[in-house]
C-alpha cells in the first residue's frame, strides 16, 4: 500500500494519516507542460461539474471574506461608533456561516465525485492498454511497476483532485480578497500583519525539509523491517533447519532500533510544526492588538476593524501554509499522471492481418527461423521444421536451448526476423493474432488460473462449452476425483487463483481447460512437471487421446513423458542438432542418447 505524498502540515490534519507521513519524497514530472494538458482533458469531459465546483469555490470564498467584515461592522454597531441595525446585521453573519458552511460540503462532495469520475476514465484507458500491450512489454517490465501505476499513481491523482485542487482554488482567492480588504481598511496595519507571512514560510521550510529527510529513512528502513519478516516467515523452514533464528533476530533487532530512532525523530520535529505555526501566529495577533490599539487612539481605525484584522490574519496564513503543502502533492499527482501516460503511449499489439484459412488438417512449419530477444544474441538460429497434421511432436534439451521460445513465435508473442512460419503453407506473419490463437491451446510450466468458480475457468478458453463437455475434459485429464472433494462443484471458486488446491492439480485443471477449448493445434510445455509419476502416467494416457489427429507440439524435460511422440526434435543453442523417433535417437547414441542415460541409467550430471 502506498505511502501519501501529500506534505500536509500538523497543523492540517487527515484522518488516517499519521504526522510523519505527510512529508515524505515529492515526484516531479518530465514533461510538466504536456502532462499538465493531457490531464486537462479529463476534465473538460466533466466541463460541468468542474464549473459547478469552481462556482461553489468561489461564493464559499466571498462568504469567507465577507463575513469578518460583518463582525467588524456588529461591534462597531455596539460600541457605538456606527450606526445600524444590531440584530439584521447578526442575522445576515449567521447567514453568511451557514452559506460558508454549505459551500465547505458542497466542494467535499462535488471534489470527491470529481475525481472518481477521472480516475474512473483513466483507470479504464489504463487497464485498456495494459491487455492490448505486445508480451514483450510485460516481459521487460517489472509487474510490480505495473501495477504500482494502475493503483498508487492513479490513487495520487485521485487524492489531489479531491483535496489539492479546491485548496488551490479556494486559497489563491482567499488570498486574494483577504489581501484587497485588509489594505481597504488600513494598509498600515496590513503591512504589519504580513510580515509574520515571512515566519511562516521560513518555520515551514525548514521543519518539513527536516521531517522529509527522516521520513525517507524511516520509510526506508521500515521496507527493510518488512522484509526481513516476509523472508523469515514465508523461508521459515530454511531458517529452522539452519538453525538462523539468532542472525535474523539479530538483524531484525538492528534494524527496528534504527527504524525507532529515525521514527523519534521524525515525530518529533513533525510534532512541533503544530506548536511553532500557532505561536507564530500569536506572534500576529499580538501585533495586531498593539498597534491596532494604537491606531485606534489615534482615530485611524474602530475597535471593530481590530477585530476583523485578527480573522483576516489567520484567514490570510492559512491558505499560504496550504498552498506551500498542495504544490507538492500537486508535484507527485503530476508526476504520476505522467507514468500512466507513458503505459497509455505504448504501441498496441498488432491485431491486423488475414484470416486464417478454414481447414481440418493443420502442418505447421518453420522454415530457416532467426530470432533474438536482444539485438546481436540470437536465440533461434536457422531453425527448419515441420509439423505434420495430426502428429505429436517433441521439442527436447538442455534448460536456454530456445525450445519455449519456439512456441512463443508460433503463438506471435514475438515476431521472427527473418525466415517464414506457415500454416497449411499461409504465413502466420499475415494472420491476425486473434485469429490465429483462436486455432490454439497452450499449457503453460507455469500454472495461470483465476480467481473465479471452476467453470468459468474451465470455459475460459471457449465460452460456450456445455457442462458435459467440461466434466468429459476434467475425466480425461484425471480431475473428476478433484471435482467431486469440492463440495459446490463446478460452482466451487478458487480463491487466490486456485491457492485452496495444490500445485499439481491446479496444472491438471490448465490441463483440462486446454481440452475444453479443443484446438486444433495443441501446445504443451512441460504440462507434467508438478504432478507425481502416477498421475503423470495417467495424463499420458488421456493426452494420447485428446491429440489423437490433433497437431500437438510437447516440450519437455521429462523423456518419458514424449517417447510416443511421433518426431522428437532435440534442440541446443537455438538448432536442431537431432531428429527422429525414440528408438532411432537411442540408435544415434548422440545428444538424446545422453539426456536419456543421464536421467534414467544414472548417468553423472
Amino acid at each position: 500500500m502506498s505511502e501519501p505524498r501529500d506534505q500536509k502540515l500538523a497543523s492540517r490534519n487527515i484522518p488516517g494519516m499519521n504526522r510523519h507521513e505527510r512529508f515524505v519524497e515529492v515526484q516531479h514530472a518530465e514533461h510538466l507542460g504536456a502532462t499538465l494538458k493531457r490531464i486537462f482533458a479529463y476534465f473538460i469531459r466533466e466541463r460541468g461539474m468542474v464549473v459547478f465546483m469552481l462556482s461553489v469555490v468561489i461564493f464559499g470564498t466571498l462568504c469567507s471574506v465577507y463575513a469578518p467584515s460583518l463582525q467588524s461592522r456588529a461591534i462597531d454597531t455596539i460600541a457605538g461608533v456606527r450606526a445600524g441595525n444590531l440584530l439584521w446585521t447578526v442575522i445576515l453573519m449567521l447567514c453568511i456561516y451557514l452559506l460558508h458552511s454549505m459551500c465547505q460540503l458542497l466542494q467535499g462532495i462535488v471534489s470527491a465525485r470529481l475525481s472518481q469520475r477521472v480516475v474512473k476514465h483513466m483507470r479504464e484507458e489504463l487497464f485498456a492498454k495494459l491487455v492490448d500491450l505486445p508480451v514483450r512489454y510485460l516481459d521487460t517490465h517489472s509487474h510490480g511497476d505495473v501495477m504500482s501505476r494502475m493503483t498508487n499513481d492513479i490513487e495520487n491523482i485521485s487524492t489531489t483532485v479531491s483535496q489539492s485542487l479546491p485548496s488551490l482554488f479556494s486559497g489563491v482567492l482567499t488570498i486574494i480578497g483577504t489581501v484587497a480588504i485588509m489594505m481597504w481598511y488600513c494598509w498600515q496595519l496590513a503591512f504589519l500583519s504580513f510580515a509574520t507571512v515571512l515566519l511562516t514560510l521560513l518555520a515551514t521550510k525548514i521543519l518539513s525539509g527536516r521531517v522529509r529527510k527522516f521520513s525517507r529513512r524511516r520509510q526506508q528502513l521500515l521496507g527493510q523491517l518488512n522484509g526481513t519478516v516476509e523472508g523469515m516467515v514465508s523461508g521459515y523452514r530454511t531458517v529452522v533447519a539452519y538453525n538462523r533464528q539468532e542472525k535474523i533476530t539479530e538483524d531484525f533487532c538492528q534494524t527496528a532500533d534504527s527504524l525507532t530512532k529515525v521514527g523519534i525523530k521524525t515525530d518529533i520535529f513533525s510534532g512541533v510544526m503544530g506548536p511553532v505555526m500557532n505561536c507564530i501566529g500569536n506572534i500576529g495577533f499580538v501585533i495586531i492588538a498593539a498597534f491596532g490599539g494604537y491606531f485606534s487612539i489615534h482615530g485611524l481605525i474602530s475597535i471593530g476593524v481590530i477585530s476583523a484584522f485578527i480573522v483576516y490574519a489567520k484567514q490570510f496564513s492559512r491558505p499560504i501554509n496550504e498552498l506551500a503543502q498542495v504544490y507538492g502533492q500537486l508535484q507527485t499527482a503530476i508526476a504520476g499522471a505522467e507514468r500512466v501516460f507513458t503505459v497509455l503511449d505504448e504501441v498496441d499489439e498488432d491485431q491486423s492481418g488475414e484470416r486464417l484459412k478454414e481447414s481440418e488438417q493443420m502442418e505447421v512449419t518453420f522454415q530457416n527461423v532467426n530470432f533474438s530477444y536482444e539485438p546481436g544474441h540470437p536465440v533461434i538460429q536457422d531453425f527448419t521444421l515441420t509439423v505434420p497434421s495430426g502428429k505429436k511432436v517433441a521439442l527436447v534439451g538442455a534448460t536456454g536451448s530456445g525450445k519455449t521460445t519456439i512456441v512463443n513465435l508460433l503463438m506471435r508473442f514475438y515476431d521472427i526476423e527473418s525466415g517464414r512460419i506457415c500454416i497449411n503453407g499461409q504465413d502466420i506473419s499475415h494472420v491476425s493474432r486473434d485469429d490465429l490463437r483462436k486455432n490454439m491451446a497452450i499449457v503453460l510450466q507455469d500454472t495461470v488460473l483465476f480467481s473465479d468458480t471452476l467453470r468459468q475457468n474451465m470455459k475460459y478458453g471457449n465460452e460456450a462449452a456445455a457442462d458435459a463437455q467440461i466434466a468429459n475434459a476434467m475425466q480425461m485429464s484425471r480431475c473428476d476425483d478433484l471435482l467431486k472433494r469440492l463440495s459446490h462443484g463446478l460452482e466451487s471458486v478458487l480463491v487466490g487463483s486456485g491457492e485452496n488446491i495444490s500445485q499439481g492439480q491446479r496444472q491438471l485443471l490448465a490441463i483440462a481447460r486446454a481440452f475444453v477449448a479443443d484446438p486444433k493445434i495443441l501446445i504443451l510445455d512441460e504440462a507434467t512437471s508438478n504432478v507425481d509419476t502416477r498421475t503423470e502416467k495417467a495424463i499420458q494416457d488421456a493426452m494420447q487421446c485428446v491429440m489423437k489427429d490433433r497437431t500437438s507440439i510437447v516440450i519437455a524435460h521429462r523423456l518419458s513423458t514424449i517417447r510416443d511422440s511421433d518426431l522428437i526434435v532435440v534442440m541446443d543453442h537455438g538448432q536442431i542438432v537431432e531428429s527422429g523417433s525414440h528408438d532411432q535417437l537411442l540408435a544415434q547414441k548422440g545428444k538424446y542418447y545422453d539426456l536419456y542415460m543421464t536421467q534414467y541409467a544414472g548417468f553423472a550430471t
